[in-house]
């Protein structure tokens, strides 16, 4: 069922890890490029990250893409070589950092946390409101509210929001996004992912447990998982997710993307 006084159409394709289109009304929105083959190795000296999926989707197969939400670029599971092919000449929202090592695209837009910028993408009048993230210590990283007017009001008032996640852990300042917002559907990169550091391995994603929460104490109407397969670092896969979805009773609530599939969302 739809959330109140929403008039628009939300389809979400999925790619592969963080990666995929956000259709809202034609307007296509594509979330942390990565297009990497099978293989695909990347030293990061603490660890070699590698891919063990093809994405569904290659450059040559997309739509034309309006703009881009880049949760940050320095990590190749969220920004590959072939995906920063896309960024230039595009607009592209990122972190403060990131708008800075991206220079000179001069359509790269640095978002501070809670920041937010009225914009024109394709036609369409968005607020797009940068949100914190708990990831890799030293690294920025953002999430990202977006909000239309044809998504509407809540009952209590609030405007409808989508909210892509970005890499982050669940912590408390995320639920002043609650405080808005009505998220009406919660994008999250998941796969519970673990830094190997000195002192020990971090969690640096959220796990399925931290999605159910955030989940319940958002209110949102529907959890779409996304970034838990398909790399070796990520120790929470599909299966796992769904039984941990299953054990707090938001089974219902989840919409589960197929790569290469567009699926429906509202």
């Amino acid at each position: 069922m739809s959330p109140s006084n929403l008039n628009s159409n939300i389809t979400i394709t999925h790619i592969g890890t963080a990666t995929a289109i956000i259709d809202i009304d034609g307007v296509k929105l594509l979330t942390d490029p990565v297009f990497s083959p099978a293989g695909t190795e990347f030293d990061m000296g603490l660890a070699v990250l590698k891919i063990h999926e093809t994405p569904a989707l290659g450059l040559e197969d997309l739509p034309p893409i309006d703009a881009v939400l880049l949760s940050h670029e320095d990590h190749p599971d969220n920004l590959d070589p072939l995906g920063r092919q896309l960024l230039d000449g595009r607009l592209v929202f990122t972190t403060m950092d990131g708008a800075k090592n991206l220079a000179p695209r001069p359509a790269v837009r640095g978002m501070k946390p809670w920041e937010t910028v009225t914009v024109n993408i394709g036609g369409k009048p968005f607020e797009v409101t940068g949100t914190p993230c708990q990831h890799l210590p030293g690294g920025e990283c953002t999430g990202f509210v977006l909000t239309t007017p044809s998504f509407g009001t809540s009952p209590d008032g609030l405007p409808n929001a989508i909210w892509f996640s970005g890499d982050t852990v669940y912590f408390e300042e995320l639920n002043q996004i609650a405080s808005k917002f009505h998220v009406m559907a919660a994008i999250v990169n998941l796969g519970d992912a673990r830094a190997p550091l000195p002192e020990g391995p971090l969690q640096i994603t959220m796990d399925g447990k931290q999605a159910a929460d955030l989940l319940k104490a958002f209110k949102a109407d529907v959890l779409v998982p996304m970034h838990y397969e398909s790399w070796g670092h990520f120790t929470q896969g599909g299966d796992e997710l769904a039984k941990v979805f299953a054990e707090e009773g938001i089974e219902d609530q989840v919409c589960w993307l197929v790569p290469g599939n567009s699926k429906k969302v509202f």
